[in-house]
């Protein structure tokens, strides 16, 4: 398999927590238990409360050797030193970010159940594409769902960029029961929200939705 932009395995999504310190223990836990990567993702707060957070995580992800990306906001990334920043429909477009923010910055775009999107993302040179809601979840209701074989689709797509190739991420709904499906369907790195950061034992979902991919590990890029 061609080695990957982006780390394969648990890419966890923060909950949407104001308590930062509660965050703070929260990652170390799932870090533990074998995630590879974070993404802040606040979509409800002032800057200022987004920005704290991200400063705070940064140099706590440094530590733990996590790729850490930013939701939305790509000049936030670059101004605490995170790795990467991830774009959605409705953020300036990965093909802008690239080309004001240079090649180093980490880029992963949501592609939701859409392939011709995904070309478009890894045409403007994403690192990840992003799919899902792959099952019913509960931090968007209503997003859109995409059914498990977009996946293996999307790494056909991937698959034609040179090595490094670009990650397929799926999102939506995944918790430890059903994280070795999605992992069997094609999914690169899995997002995971809810079924991480809410479990009874945050160390134990994050081992348990890592262990799909503890055979096959890939290195941070």
């Amino acid at each position: 398999m061609k080695a990957l932009r982006f780390p394969a395995g648990l890419y966890g999504v923060t909950p949407e927590w104001d308590d930062t310190d509660r965050l703070l223990r929260a990652v170390r836990q799932a870090a533990e238990g074998g995630m590879r990567s974070l993404q802040l993702r606040r979509k409800n707060v002032p800057d200022a409360v987004r920005a704290e957070q991200a400063r705070a995580l940064a140099p706590l992800c440094r530590e733990l050797g996590l790729v850490f990306l930013i939701n939305d906001d790509w000049r936030l990334a670059l101004e605490v030193g995170a790795d990467g920043a991830h774009v959605g429909r409705d953020d300036d477009s990965l093909a802008r970010i690239r080309a004001e923010a240079g090649p180093d910055l980490i880029l992963g775009g949501s592609s939701y159940d859409d392939l011709d999107r995904a070309q478009a993302l890894l045409d403007a040179g994403a690192d990840y594409i992003a799919f899902g809601a792959m099952f019913p979840s509960t931090v968007k209701p209503d997003t859109v769902r995409a059914p498990l074989s977009v996946l293996a689709a999307a790494r056909q797509l991937a698959d034609q960029r040179d090595a490094p190739r670009p990650a397929v991420v799926a999102i939506g709904g995944i918790t430890p029961d059903n994280a070795a499906l999605v992992a069997q369907s094609g999914a690169d790195a899995i997002a995971v929200i809810t079924g991480l950061f809410e479990a009874p034992s945050i160390r134990a979902a994050a081992a348990a939705c890592a262990a799909p991919y503890s055979a096959n590990p890939t290195r941070k890029p």
